[in-house]
């Protein structure tokens, strides 16, 4: 049984990370909000991200295996 360790699951991940990343930078010592703007729309990117690649056949399949 896979558990969605495919490409395109860890680049959803990894994108959503640094999109949090660049986020939380954007709020120290005051928060910028451009550089805030930027790490959400990484890190809501991500999961259309993830669902393109998956479509795209880097995903996982959804055959059950017994």
């Amino acid at each position: 049984m896979s558990h969605g360790s495919s490409p395109a699951a860890w680049t959803a991940v990894l994108v959503s990370l640094a999109g949090f990343l660049v986020g939380g930078i954007g709020l120290i010592p005051e928060p910028n909000w451009v550089i805030f703007t930027i790490g959400v729309v990484l890190a809501v990117g991500a999961l259309p991200l993830g669902k393109v690649m998956s479509l795209a056949g880097y995903g996982t399949s959804r055959v059950k295996e017994h």
